[in-house]
């Protein structure tokens, strides 16, 4: 592999004065280690396709999110800068310096690195040119018998306004003008006006993007693979949507929309009806971006950025696609030499007789268990599955802040309320891009008689969390389920995520308290074994980090080794770090010589290994199969080792504008199945990249002396898991 793929190009250089990195640089980053998947080879090729997918969607949300919301501030005239130094304008050329060099990249991965290879295993991803005769007259028909039905063109003129263009759609520009408007057989130049009329045509969004070709007879799972994007169907059917008319120029273009729409959560009489507005709003919100093909016309381009009110920097011309997300089409075809080997969860080892009582289980002991490896279906839905049924359960409590379309624990919820049960659900309206959905499961929830709320006001509520309570002779037991993500069966089978199944009596209790603080008007302060943003998680951590340092100080006057195993130490693992406080407070750590080491799979703005800062703290990031989601906080304690896993990242959103739900681990065998996930993925040489004190990441090369050190962190774990459940 050649050094070019191995380290990430250098951004914008940091203040190094500064104690923190820019947040929203480092989150390009985080994608930069995504887009590399799909350079590197050893990627299994149709998944190569996956990860440019994923990076462009990532990208799409970002726009929606950071970009939008950065811009919102230039409108305002914020002039505030960032810890490190920035402006938020100054922020905006930065992201179009770095986005620009990431899209180019993309491209050439695309055009000069997959497309040929897949060429090679009989998939071609063609343009119009490439198609043979045949090919084009079923392209032709297709467009007669699946197109022209629906497609709309719009043109702008006096009697025709400029059309809406929706977040994220594909459109076709259209330059037209009439055959008589053209004297003496003159060829204008291209930001010439002339006569020339401007018209949209939408890709429609309900069909495939990629068409496969008619294969004739020959069977669907057999090579070759010829495919045809929508698009270019369209584009050279336009002369059937304006019979008659000289097209002089067809540019495509997408169009992102802010998706950071202000709002006050304070002043809402009803939070339903306020959230639905913000989706309206959301629809009409002003354009961030503007994206064009390679040759953009610059009477479109300039037509488009006036109607949109844009500026140059919001323009983006495209060198190859304008849309990768297109591509799991193609990622779904059955090629499975071309992907990696497929997982299917196993059974965790104390749940495998599917006829056991799973509140029997519970009771002999916490179950810990980690998904995808371990099956979500067979564990987290069973217990609710199993709570909605059992007559002997008589409440059934549980938040929701994304959950799948066809979710499974809906109707469950609802047959609970309607056999008499008490059962009360949070739905978090405010979950970004998910409250369209949420709405809905709110209204099917509250029309099946379960106690439907929406969260402390003011506040997101992004614990996941379930409760039931079982009326057991003569008293009530309660039980929990308490994790990492999101009660999603089908995120469930590609994020890794940790929970804990328990009914220990110090944990559920306050589980029980922390439902009331949800649902009614609890005010408790004192959780002592549960760590609760906003109520005591701040200070908890602030109090066990203080710990290490105290157990630090103390340590060092030994004159120890460093590589001693006694060492103060902390270990967090999260999606991404950010909040300054606790930042100042790892830092003190380090300066006191705790061994502090984190893996933040995401963007992270401490800065590591800075003489004099945080020589001793350590940045890793693990990117790969399945996206690392999981929460887990490791202090060392003298030797009595703490360890906790919960919803929270050291974000402040987290710790101070969110309910979240931390709890500890108390079980020997599930501290060290975690202690064993945390050293695998540490340890790693095939996923993993060490953070470098500018902000950029090198990736980790195998140990040429160590077989075991190619095959990474998720198919380790997978072979771990077949094991485990092997030998019970």
């Amino acid at each position: 592999m050649s050094q070019e793929s191995v380290l990430a190009t250098i951004g914008p250089a940091p203040d190094p004065a500064s104690e923190f990195l820019n947040r929203e640089l480092s989150w390009l980053e985080f994608n930069r280690r995504v887009l590399h998947e799909a350079l590197d080879d050893r990627t299994p090729l149709l998944e190569r396709l996956g990860f440019l997918a994923i990076f462009n969607s990532n990208l799409d949300e970002f726009f929606m999110k950071r970009v939008g919301g950065l811009k919102r501030q230039v409108a305002a005239g914020v002039v505030a800068r960032t810890p490190d130094g920035l402006t938020a304008r100054e922020q905006l050329g930065a992201i179009r310096r770095t986005v620009l060099e990431m899209l180019q990249t993309q491209a050439d991965c695309y055009n000069r690195r997959i497309k040929p290879l897949l060429a090679e295993q009989g998939v071609h991803l063609l343009g119009w040119g490439g198609l043979t005769e045949a090919e084009r007259e079923f392209c032709d028909d297709y467009f007669q018998r699946n197109l022209f039905p629906i497609l709309t063109p719009l043109s702008v003129d006096p009697g025709h306004p400029f059309p809406f263009l929706s977040n994220l759609s594909k459109s076709l520009g259209v330059l037209l003008r009439h055959p008589s408007k053209q004297p003496n057989g003159q060829i204008m130049r291209e930001d010439e006006p002339g006569d020339m009329q401007f018209a949209r045509v939408k890709v429609p969004p309900v069909l495939p993007q990629w068409l496969r070709l008619n294969a004739g007879d020959q069977d669907l799972d057999a090579p070759p693979f010829r495919f045809i994007k929508l698009s270019e169907i369209i584009r050279n059917n336009l002369h059937d949507l304006f019979p008659g008319m000289v097209i002089e120029n067809v540019m495509p273009f997408r169009v992102t929309r802010n998706a950071d729409v202000e709002r006050d959560d304070e002043d809402a009489e009803d939070l339903l009806e306020l959230i639905e507005r913000e989706l309206r709003d959301r629809r009409f919100a002003s354009v961030v971006r503007l994206e064009v093909g390679s040759k953009a016309h610059p009477r479109m381009t300039k037509m488009l950025m006036e109607e949109l009110e844009l500026e140059e920097a919001d323009v983006y011309h495209m060198p190859a696609d304008l849309d990768y997300t297109d591509l799991w089409t193609v990622h779904g075809l059955n090629l499975p030499e071309l992907k990696q080997p497929p997982w299917q969860a196993v059974v965790p080892p104390r749940l495998q007789d599917d006829e056991a009582d799973i509140f029997n289980i519970i009771r002999s002991g916490d179950v810990l268990l980690h998904h995808p490896y371990e099956s979500f279906n067979v564990s987290v839905e069973r217990f609710i599955k199993a709570a909605a049924r059992d007559p002997k359960v008589v409440a059934i409590k549980q938040t929701l802040y994304r959950t799948s379309a066809d979710s499974p624990f809906i109707p469950e919820l609802i047959r609970a309320a309607e056999s008499g049960k008490q059962v009360a659900c949070l739905v978090e309206l405010k979950a970004r891009f998910d409250e369209g959905r949420n709405i809905q499961v709110a209204r099917e929830l509250e029309a099946a008689g379960v106690h439907v709320v929406y969260g402390v006001l003011g506040y997101k509520t992004h614990t996941k969390t379930s409760l039931v309570a079982r009326q057991e002779g003569d008293t009530t037991r309660t039980y929990a389920h308490i994790g990492t993500g999101n009660y999603n069966s089908k995120t469930a089978s590609l994020y890794t995520d940790l929970g804990l199944l328990t009914c220990d009596t110090a944990i559920t209790t306050e589980i029980v308290e922390l439902f009331h603080y949800l649902t009614g008007l609890s005010d408790k302060r004192n959780f002592n074994e549960l760590l609760i943003a906003p109520i005591n998680m701040r200070r908890r951590f602030n109090a066990m980090i203080d710990r290490e340092i105290e157990y630090a100080q103390k340590w060092k006057s030994t004159n120890p080794d460093p590589a001693d195993p006694s060492r103060p130490t902390i270990i967090a693992k999260m999606n991404q770090l950010e909040d300054r406080k606790i930042c100042r407070k790892l830092y003190e750590a380090s300066q006191a010589g705790v061994d502090v080491r984190l893996i933040v799979r995401g963007f992270c703005c401490l800065r590591p290994g800075v003489p004099g800062l945080s020589d001793n703290i350590r940045v890793v990031s693990v990117i790969g199969r399945f996206l690392e989601h999981s929460r887990i906080f490791y202090f060392r304690n003298g030797g009595d080792e703490e360890y906790y896993i919960g919803s929270a990242d050291w974000m402040y959103r987290n710790l101070n504008n969110r309910v979240e739900c931390i709890t500890p681990i108390k079980d020997p065998a599930a501290k060290a199945r975690l202690r064993e996930s945390i050293e695998i993925l540490w340890n790693d040489r095939r996923q993993a990249w060490d953070m470098q004190s500018d902000g950029t990441y090198i990736q980790r090369q195998p140990d040429p002396e160590d077989a075991n050190s190619v095959i990474g962190t998720h198919a380790t774990m997978m072979d771990r898991t077949r094991k485990e459940a092997r030998r019970e």
